[in-house]
């Protein structure tokens, strides 16, 4: 069995250092704070997916860090709310919102399990990049989000552990090394979301371009192992190195799928 094996507090905690941000910019092609599976080119589509204006009020489910929504609060005026159960994500987040001087965007700790602590109809939009994987009782967060959305508004999620192919225990336990993990099977998050109430209006198949960032990502800390070793020690470097060479061949070869969800609540003025 895989020890667990932490990937989030050292990259939300060690944020401001170099040798973090010169990884993600060979994982991704620019720093915005990642630890997820989408591309940079995904990451800007989503202000048009969402149809973001300066007038929306948005919610981040899982924003880390933090610095995606402040971009998106930078570039599209926006006011955006992110929430994370990650402590040290938050406190990054706020940090840099404040050295940024972006007022329009706020960051807070958030147990996302529980019902939320949000009016109904709140939000013009909802977003979620490889995060609903993570919690349990899916089915009562979508019910809580399709709550907290107004009539017309679209949610966007990604969902990285639908089940492709035959795979193992040991590599469910490596891929399940980081923390709490749901894997589903194909059609089920449909599901979900209909019986939720969404109406499904894109669907995505995103897996080689993630079993891509899984590689990029994984030599990218070989090549800076000493320096990332002394912050986060060896044993927890081999572990991440293991995650991430999993996470590529399970995705690579399609065992796992990555699918990118695009879903809007019913407008009710509409008959």
């Amino acid at each position: 069995m895989s020890a667990k094996v932490d990937l989030y507090n050292n990259a939300y905690g060690n944020y401001g250092e170099d040798v973090y941000r010169q990884v993600r910019l060979d994982t991704y092609g620019e720093d915005l704070g990642q630890t997820s599976w989408a591309t940079s080119a995904e990451s800007a589509e989503i202000p048009q997916l969402l149809g973001l204006t300066s007038n929306s009020y948005v919610l981040e489910v899982g924003c880390g860090s933090g610095r995606y929504a402040l971009q998106l609060a930078e570039t599209t005026g926006c006011n955006i709310l992110g929430v994370d159960i990650n402590s040290s994500g938050i406190a990054t987040a706020n940090q840099l919102a404040a050295s940024r001087n972006v007022k329009q965007a706020r960051f807070e700790h958030c147990d996302v399990s529980q019902k939320l602590a949000f009016a109904e109809a709140a939000f013009d939009a909802v977003f979620s990049t490889d995060v609903l994987c993570h919690i349990p009782g899916r089915p009562a967060l979508l019910a809580e989000l399709f709550r907290v959305l107004k009539p017309g508004a679209r949610l966007l999620f990604s969902d990285a552990l639908i089940i492709g192919g035959a795979v193992t225990h040991v590599e469910i336990a490596t891929r399940s090394s980081i923390g709490y993990y749901v894997f589903s099977p194909p059609g089920e998050n449909e599901r979900m979301l209909q019986q939720t109430g969404f109406q499904l209006v894109s669907v995505t198949d995103t897996s080689a371009e993630a079993a891509g960032i899984a590689k990029r990502w994984h030599d990218a800390r070989a090549k800076r192992e000493a320096a990332l070793r002394s912050i986060e020690g060896a044993e927890n470097f081999a572990g991440v190195q293991l995650f991430l060479k999993c996470v590529y061949e399970l995705t690579s070869e399609r065992r796992l799928l990555r699918r990118l969800y695009v879903t809007q609540k019913p407008d009710s003025t509409i008959r």
